[in-house]
């Protein structure tokens, strides 16, 4: 798990982070010409919002309205959704 402390000493404490969610985070993402802003893991995210209680159905519905929907400025946190593509040989 990263240590979130580690990372907003290497970038700052502009970064947003959503509280008690350090667990979910992959990494920072960092953009041409813009703040490096927190990556979450949206599964985890997703499974959290499961473990506390919710069923899948709301836990989406949740996440669409209060994380992804939650603008807060340009370091408003992103949200990686991570695939098993195949590779093109």
């Amino acid at each position: 798990m990263l240590n979130i402390q580690d990372i907003i000493d290497e970038y700052g404490e502009d970064l947003v982070t959503m509280d008690n969610y350090d667990d979910c985070i992959m990494g920072v993402c960092e953009r041409f010409g813009q703040t490096p802003i927190i990556a979450y893991d949206r599964s985890a995210v997703i499974n959290k919002l499961i473990n506390n209680g919710m069923i899948h159905e709301d836990a989406e519905e949740w996440f669409s309205f209060n994380m992804i929907g939650a603008w807060v400025g340009d370091a408003t946190p992103c949200f990686i959704t991570t695939s098993t593509f195949e590779a093109i040989p």
